[in-house]
């Protein structure tokens, strides 16, 4: 269905217009190879078995992951197999391994992306990079992705609950004329809350804005400066962390998920309502900047090269551990796991 989003008319897919049991219909002779079980593959393979699809898992053996899918009920030999061997059973391969371990596996899948299968994203890195990453799919196959807007755990969790994670979906390539109606199926099948159209490059180009921005990189930078001058103004670290992070998460963002911004102002205080509305602006000129050069960044592929490039180094996990642990043990974060096993639901 047509959707206004303001003043703009977007495409849409819902579950009563596209119900799982028509889902199920799609899909009931495909086998669905889940390549990777890591960050997304855990939570989209094990909602679309809880969902009735042929659901198997491709993971390297002997590897932490192979374990954990073990542990989260798949049967070697019978639903966990080997990397490439799911790649020969499966009719269609959700490639969800990381951008670099799409690029080291792409000749074994491409490999066995015969006529009629369909090759599933959910990030459009190693299609609108192709010149970089070298995963050029054969013109036979469909080319799909189903983007779910939150983490794997994310959309196992509220799947759980009942809930759904929003998704973008988008079609790169339709080489068997069913490609539209498998990815909104896949879409369903995932337990997306809604589906909206995108493309592989808007997907990408979105979706690393954001992790680097709002999403991850902006929030941790602004948690940072609040709480340090806060700090530096005599503040303790317990006082700095509820005011910068434990508020925010835990009382004010679930109200703006509820009915957005707005209607979180109109439940603070008046004198938090003032100093919000007379503040916001000025943030917004201060960081429109750096969000201009961060996605100039994105659109020219310069932040694509700095992933391929330190990702597929052999020292890449120790180089990350060692960046994590900073973080981990900053004042900030050390006040964090003390404030966060003080709240109430756990005593």
């Amino acid at each position: 269905m047509k959707l206004k989003f303001g003043t703009v008319e977007e495409n849409v897919v819902t579950r009563d217009e596209f119900p799982l049991e028509k889902a199920r219909e799609v899909l009931k002779n495909e086998v669905i190879a889940v390549l990777g079980y890591g960050v997304q593959g855990p939570g989209q393979a094990l909602n679309l078995k809880d969902n009735g699809f042929n659901v198997i898992v491709g993971q390297r053996k002997g590897s932490k992951t192979w374990d954990k899918a073990v542990s989260d009920g798949w049967v070697p030999g019978v639903t966990l197999f080997d990397l490439e061997e799911a790649c020969e059973k499966g009719t269609i391969l959700q490639f969800l391994l990381s951008d670099a371990g799409q690029i080291a596996l792409w000749p074994t899948v491409k490999k066995h992306l015969t006529p009629g299968k369909a090759l599933y994203f959910s990030h459009g890195f190693g299609i609108t990079y192709k010149e970089k990453t070298g995963i050029i799919p054969p013109s036979d196959v469909d080319v799909i992705l189903v983007a779910p807007k939150g983490s794997g755990t994310s959309l196992r969790r509220m799947f759980v609950e009942g809930r759904g994670l929003n998704s973008s979906y988008a079609i790169f390539q339709d080489g068997t004329g069913k490609a539209k109606d498998r990815v909104i199926a896949l879409g369903i099948g995932v337990g997306s809350g809604y589906l909206f159209e995108t493309d592989f490059y808007r997907e990408v180009t979105s979706d690393l804005t954001g992790e680097r921005g709002t999403l991850m990189g902006a929030i941790q930078g602004i948690f940072a400066a609040q709480y340090e001058v806060l700090r530096s103004n005599g503040h303790t670290p317990s006082e700095a962390f509820n005011e910068t992070v434990e508020e925010l998460t835990q009382s004010l963002m679930p109200l703006v998920a509820e009915n957005g911004m707005d209607w979180m102002y109109a439940n603070c205080s008046t004198t938090a309502q003032r100093g919000a509305l007379d503040w916001w602006k000025p943030f917004r000129d201060a960081t429109k900047p750096v969000f201009e050069k961060l996605y100039e960044s994105v659109k020219t592929g310069q932040e694509a090269q700095k992933s391929i490039d330190s990702n597929s180094k052999a020292d890449y996990r120790e180089k990350l551990e060692a960046e994590l642990k900073e973080l981990r043990e900053s004042e900030m974060w050390q006040a964090g796991a003390v404030v966060r096993q003080l709240r109430p639901e756990n005593n």
